[in-house]
């Protein structure tokens, strides 16, 4: 399967923010779900490595840890390596192969994020990706540390931030 037959979500690829936040590094994540035997590679490592006669946990058996469970722990790649490469039996026993080319879905290098016009207050660090392959489903997410003029929480002074994990990508094999 080809990068550009996956489907971007309306919304998806912008920031809300007037002025652009933009990235030149960013952090990396990857995690697979009811799948068999998932292999991930990026930037030259292998970040998932899934045994052939296991089938991996779903997602909906996490309960209210998913999705806020997924991060991205591979620190500061610059933008932007060859694509990753994904191989998955999904959990029907069906094999798949996909290279996602993280440099398209973030062509324009921006941050997603949903902090208001003129609510951004200071620097941000690398944003994480994430790939996600669920089952026959792989998503690519960016999650950024965004810090905010007001907190978040009312009256929570230390909620001064959004971390908001942003669908950026979904293809269905």
């Amino acid at each position: 399967m080809t990068q550009e037959s996956g489907h971007v979500p309306s919304g998806g690829g912008n920031s809300t923010n007037s002025e652009p936040l933009t990235f030149v590094r960013h952090n990396f994540g990857a995690f697979c779900y009811s799948t068999y035997g998932c292999r991930v590679t990026y930037n030259g490592f292998m970040h998932i490595s899934e045994p052939d006669d296991v089938l991996q946990l779903s997602s909906a058996s996490l309960g209210e840890k998913y999705p806020a469970n997924l991060d991205a722990s591979y620190l500061s790649v610059g933008n932007f390596p060859e694509p990753a490469q994904v191989v998955w039996k999904s959990k029907d026993g069906v094999k798949h192969s996909a290279s996602v080319d993280i440099a398209s879905i973030f062509r324009d290098q921006r941050v997603l994020h949903h902090v208001p016009n003129g609510a951004v207050d200071g620097d941000i660090g690398d944003p994480g990706i994430i790939l996600e392959v669920n089952d026959r489903t792989i998503n690519v997410y960016m999650k950024a540390f965004v810090p905010t003029r007001v907190p978040q929480i009312p009256g929570n002074e230390y909620s001064r931030f959004r971390d908001d994990l942003i669908l950026a990508w979904s293809k269905t094999y």
